[in-house]
């Protein structure tokens, strides 16, 4: 079985779908929707296993399997201040020097697609997009404490307190790209 792989940008509605049904599922649809949707720049991983086309499921086919939205969004003052080597006190004088980053946000991939490298490669891609594309040198999140250990392994590191999102623990992760 041949399958193909494209890395594409997608509109924010897109996203929906797979954002609630991987990370809010209990939630109402309108939880997952963000207001800096429409500023955002929205990623998905279409895959194609050629022996499942047809023409009556081609549609289906291309709906994405992972997604991820990019945001050009400043660190937290914190991570700023970490990440210059600064007393907290001395940050807010550093505003013209911060580097140019990038948050992304709402990062799912359908399950039956987990542990294959697309969700990784989709990661990848976005760090390309956000240093050739948007001149970004850092790009941060904040994820789930049950996922830091995956995204250490892809480069990225913990920084500032954990915190909470309902009954989920998150902790902030970043990367010098």
């Amino acid at each position: 079985m041949s399958q193909d792989i494209s890395y594409v940008r997608i509109s924010a509605g897109e996203t929906v779908p797979l954002r609630h049904s991987v990370l809010w599922p209990d939630q109402p649809v309108s939880y997952v929707l963000l207001p800096e949707d429409s500023s955002g720049f929205h990623y998905g991983v279409i895959t194609i296993n050629s022996k499942d086309v047809d023409d009556s499921n081609a549609e289906a086919l291309h709906a994405p399997v992972a997604v991820i939205s990019l945001f050009g969004e400043a660190l937290p003052p914190v991570a700023a201040t970490e990440s210059a080597g600064l007393n907290p006190s001395l940050a807010s004088s550093r505003s013209s020097a911060t580097p140019t980053t990038a948050r992304f946000r709402k990062f799912a991939c359908d399950p039956s697609y987990q542990g294959r490298g697309i969700g990784t490669g989709l990661l990848q891609h976005t760090f390309a997009i956000a240093k050739e594309e948007l001149q970004c040198s850092v790009v941060w999140c904040d994820a789930r404490m049950e996922t830091a250990g995956w995204y250490e392994r892809r480069g990225m590191r913990k920084f500032g307190e954990t915190f909470w999102k309902g009954d989920i623990e998150y902790v902030r992760m970043r990367i010098d790209i």
